[in-house]
C-alpha cells in the first residue's frame, strides 16, 4: 500500500455537484508510487481539472529553473551518489525482474509514526512549506488562483492531526499589504489624457488584488507607453469579493491615474463587459484609431506591435491577434460551454485573448449595438470579439491578421507579446528588450 496524506487550500464550489477547486494541493507519498521512492507532489485543481504537478523526488529543483520568492520549488534530499539510478534503467531493471536493493539514506521530511511540524506560508509569489522549520518545497501561486480565494483547509489521509494554529492573510501578501510592492513613486503615475487622438489604446484586464501585476506591467512596457504621444494604456478592474481589496485599490487608481474601474463584481463569465468598455473608452476617450486588449500577465513589445499594425492601410478595418480557425466549444471539463451559451459547432476565428488588436469602426459598431442592446454577448471575450468582427465583416470588409507572436501560452524569442508572464519575469523580459534583445527569460 502507498503511505500518503494531503493537505489542500480549498475554494468555494461554483458549480452543483463538483468538487471545491483545490487551490493549493500538497500530496506527500511515504513510500512512494511507481518510482518506489518517496515524493511530494504539489498542484491545482479546478473543475475537475488538474494542472501540471511540481513533483519533487528527492533532487534540488535546476539552477535555471524559476524560483517562488527566491525559494527553491524542491529541496534535495540527501541520498547516496553511487545509489543514483535513472528512471531509463529503474524500469529496464524491473522488466527483467532485477530487484537490485540500494542502501540509500533518505531524511526524507516525513517518516511513519513520528510527529512533525508542518509549517505554510505564502508570500508574494506563492506558498512555502516547512516541516520542522526547514524548507522542503514550494509552489507558486497559479493563473486564477489566488490565497484569498482560500475557504478552507483540509487534511486527510494516513494523518493523525494533533493540532491545527490558523492565522488571517499574512500582511505580506500583495491584497493586504500592496504599498510595499507598489513603489508609490510618482515616476510611474499616468500622463495626463492628450487632448488630440492617439494612434492605439491598449485596455489591460486586471483583477482587483492583482497589486504586484500592474506594478510590473508600470515598471515596464506601459512606462515606454506613458512616453508617447499617440499611446494610452489603461487598466481595467472589477469589483473585488473583499471590501479591504476594493479600498486599497481606489487608493491605487487615485494614486497612479490608471486605473478604470468597472462598476460590477468581478466574474468570469462577466469579463466580456470589460472589452465592452475598453472599446468604449478607446473610442470616446482617446479617440484612438486602434484599440488593443491585453491581459496584466501580457509583456507587450509595444513597438512591434505598432509595426505589425502599419503593414496594413490605415482605411482597411482590421482585427490583429493569434488566431483560431474552427475551433469547437469544449462541451465537459474546466472551459464547458452548453449548447444552451452555444448551440452552434464551431466558433468563428477568433484571435485568443491574451492579446489582439481591432481598427476603431470595429470597436464602434460594438459599442452601437451594445446600446441598442442588438449585441450578442457571451461569457469567452475573445470568442466574443470573433462574434462581433464576423458580424461587422459582412457588412465592410476586415483584414484579418494572423502572427502566433501574440503568444498564446508563454513566451517565444522576437514575440510580440508574451503571456503567462510573472512579475519578476516582466522585468527580465524588460531589461532584455532594452538591451536590444527581444528573448524570454528561462525562468519557469
Amino acid at each position: 500500500m502507498v503511505s500518503q496524506f494531503m493537505m489542500e487550500l480549498q475554494g468555494l464550489k461554483s458549480v452543483d455537484g463538483e468538487d471545491p477547486p483545490r487551490i493549493l494541493h500538497f500530496n506527500p507519498r511515504l513510500r512512494g508510487d511507481w518510482s518506489g521512492k518517496p515524493a511530494i507532489e504539489q498542484n491545482t485543481c479546478y473543475r475537475m481539472q488538474w494542472g501540471t504537478p511540481i513533483r519533487c523526488e528527492g533532487w534540488m529543483s535546476r539552477a535555471d529553473e524559476e524560483t517562488v520568492d527566491g525559494m527553491v520549488k524542491c529541496e534535495k534530499w540527501i541520498q547516496d551518489e553511487k545509489f543514483k539510478e535513472s528512471a531509463t534503467t529503474w524500469w529496464l531493471n524491473r522488466l527483467i525482474g532485477r530487484t537490485k536493493k540500494t542502501a540509500l539514506d533518505w531524511p526524507y521530511p516525513f517518516v511513519e509514526d513520528r510527529m512533525f511540524v508542518l509549517t505554510l506560508t505564502a508570500g508574494l509569489e506563492g506558498y512555502h512549506v516547512n516541516v520542522d522549520g526547514r524548507h522542503v518545497t514550494s509552489f507558486p501561486y497559479r493563473i486564477g488562483f489566488g490565497l484569498e480565494d482560500a475557504t478552507g483547509l483540509s487534511l486527510n489521509g494516513d494523518l493523525d492531526v494533533q493540532s491545527v494554529f490558523a492565522g488571517t492573510l499574512p500582511t505580506t501578501h500583495p491584497s493586504f499589504a500592496p504599498q510595499k510592492h507598489l513603489e508609490m513613486s510618482p515616476i510611474w503615475q499616468a500622463p495626463p489624457l492628450p487632448d488630440d487622438p492617439v494612434e492605439i489604446f491598449i485596455g489591460i484586464l486586471s483583477a482587483g488584488n492583482h497589486f504586484a501585476e500592474r506594478m510590473a506591467v508600470r515598471r515596464t512596457w506601459m512606462s515606454a507607453a506613458h512616453k508617447s504621444s499617440n499611446v494610452v494604456a489603461r487598466f481595467f478592474v472589477a469589483l473585488h469579493g473583499r471590501n479591504e481589496v476594493n479600498l486599497e485599490l481606489k487608493k491605487e487608481a487615485e494614486f497612479f491615474g490608471d486605473i478604470v474601474i468597472v462598476p460590477f463584481m468581478d466574474s468570469y463569465d462577466l469579463v466580456v463587459l470589460k472589452t465592452v468598455a475598453i472599446c468604449e473608452y478607446g473610442v470616446h476617450a482617446v479617440s484612438a484609431r486602434y484599440i488593443m486588449k491585453c491581459d496584466d500577465d501580457n509583456f507587450v513589445r509595444l513597438q512591434s506591435v505598432m509595426a505589425e499594425v502599419k503593414r496594413i492601410p490605415s482605411s482597411k478595418s482590421l482585427y490583429i491577434g493569434n488566431m483560431n480557425y474552427r475551433h469547437t466549444p469544449m462541451r465537459d471539463g474546466k472551459w464547458a460551454v452548453t449548447y444552451e451559451e452555444w448551440p452552434e459547432e464551431v466558433y468563428p476565428i477568433y484571435a485568443n485573448g491574451p492579446g489582439y488588436v481591432i481598427s476603431s469602426d470595429i470597436a464602434n459598431s460594438i459599442l452601437s449595438e451594445f446600446t441598442n442592446h442588438k449585441l450578442r454577448l457571451f461569457k469567452m471575450e475573445d470568442v466574443s470579439m470573433g462574434m462581433w468582427v464576423e458580424r461587422f465583416n459582412k457588412s465592410k470588409p476586415v483584414v484579418y491578421v494572423h502572427s502566433v507572436k501574440f503568444c498564446q501560452f508563454g513566451c517565444i524569442d522576437n514575440y510580440y507579446t508574451a503571456h503567462y508572464q510573472s512579475p519578476r519575469q516582466m522585468l527580465c523580459l524588460w531589461d532584455k528588450l532594452q538591451a536590444g534583445k527581444p528573448r524570454c527569460c528561462n525562468m519557469r
